[in-house]
């Protein structure tokens, strides 16, 4: 049986064709205009192997936002600089079974984020991010990662100017709400930090890059803080459907709503898809169609 690093592009060509027939069930949003814009028929895949080797196809010149794909990085990060104790001090490890803007859910939870996957915890996380402002922040973490993925993402302007033209209320809504609890110290900081993040850009390569950091043993991150980071991206990566997906594919993975999902193989690297049509829930329909299709294949599951 073939492992991630001895597939070809005919092996990968047949299961792009199947996963962007599935992309005709699933909806490009449109809350964001910049966003809109995408073509739904948009598919591009980069996979990085531990080995060095790796292997792209389709549109892959396609820039996007990571969106909430940030979200389990802005979790390693806080990890790395602050320590576990501290960053599930305010955040929880518990997925959710509402969606990932769901007021009701922090409301019912007593104002503590269920997990950093969701935006509640990812608003609350944004604000701890080092840095005198959201743009210090934002321009800091954007560093770190390229650092140490050698990718070369940057903050999309146009794309932030879209997404602060037509702020999401339940945002709004949600840090307010953490605010009143005494979660959050200021509301506007928090809200802004986590737009810029969402609002960092690249290929899908760079995507694919950045999974390796949690797929693959480094020296400069902790093994620890990698596996917490992939622990909660399966079990809440994925929303209200992780757990159907832990069970179809069993990879921890990270979706986000500009069409980015990476999926990471742990000891042997990561698949990163761009395919910005998504499904209710708010995942990419192609990504988890290809996705889902290789490891079934190649036998990915870390379940064995």
């Amino acid at each position: 049986m073939k492992g991630l690093d001895k597939l070809t592009i005919t092996d990968l060509c047949a299961w792009v064709q199947l996963a962007k027939i599935q992309a005709e069930h699933g909806k490009v949003i449109d809350r964001i205009p910049q966003l809109a814009l995408a073509n739904p028929g948009w598919f591009a895949v980069h996979i990085c192997c531990e080995s060095g080797h790796t292997i792209s196809f389709g549109d892959t010149a396609c820039v996007f936002p990571l969106m909430s794909v940030i979200k389990t990085f802005s979790l390693l990060y806080l990890l790395e600089h602050l320590g576990a104790e501290t960053v599930f001090g305010w955040v929880g490890v518990e997925p959710s079974d509402a969606p990932f803007n769901s007021l009701e859910q922090l409301i019912s939870d007593r104002a503590h984020p269920r997990n950093p996957m969701i935006n509640s915890g990812a608003i609350t996380l944004s604000e701890k991010l080092p840095g005198q402002n959201a743009n210090q922040r934002t321009l800091l973490f954007c560093q770190w990662l390229n650092q140490l993925a050698g990718c070369q993402l940057s903050l999309d302007e146009e794309m932030l100017a879209s997404v602060r033209l037509t702020r999401s209320t339940a945002n709004e809504a949600i840090a307010n709400y953490l605010a009143e609890a005494g979660h959050l110290e200021n509301i506007e900081t928090a809200l802004d930090t986590y737009e810029q993040i969402c609002c960092i850009s690249g290929q899908v390569e760079d995507l694919a890059l950045l999974g390796k950091l949690l797929a693959c043993e480094n020296s400069y991150l902790s093994a620890q803080n990698r596996r917490i980071v992939n622990a909660v991206m399966l079990t809440c990566g994925l929303y209200e459907a992780s757990a159907e997906f832990a069970v179809r594919i069993g990879l921890p993975m990270k979706s986000g709503i500009g069409g980015g999902l990476v999926a990471i193989v742990p000891g042997e690297g990561a698949i990163a898809c761009y395919s910005p049509a998504l499904d209710k829930v708010g995942n990419p329909v192609a990504g988890l169609a290809f996705v889902e299709a290789l490891a079934q294949e190649l036998q990915l599951s870390i379940f064995g």
